[in-house]
């Protein structure tokens, strides 16, 4: 399979594992009166969820496919 659909894929999958994440049945979940640390559990819920929904998508977009050699060439000699 061709990296790029991979990729594709990939955030096909974080994009509905956001919409989900973010739909009322979670977040009825976390909407309490319950304070931690002065902070509503949904704010701190919402904010620590965008925050690795940023770095996984980070992730995914970044990712380079790695070369087969094991370590690169560090010295290459010079045609004479």
């Amino acid at each position: 399979m061709f990296p790029v659909r991979k990729k594709i894929q990939r955030l096909l999958v974080l994009f509905t594992f956001g919409v989900l994440a973010l739909n009322y049945p979670l977040l009825a979940l976390f909407s309490k009166n319950v304070l931690w640390f002065s902070i509503p559990l949904l704010y701190i819920y919402l904010f620590s969820f965008w925050v690795l929904f940023i770095i996984f998508i980070a992730i995914v977009t970044e990712r380079k496919k790695m070369p087969r050699a094991s370590l690169p060439l560090l010295f290459k000699r010079k045609a004479d």
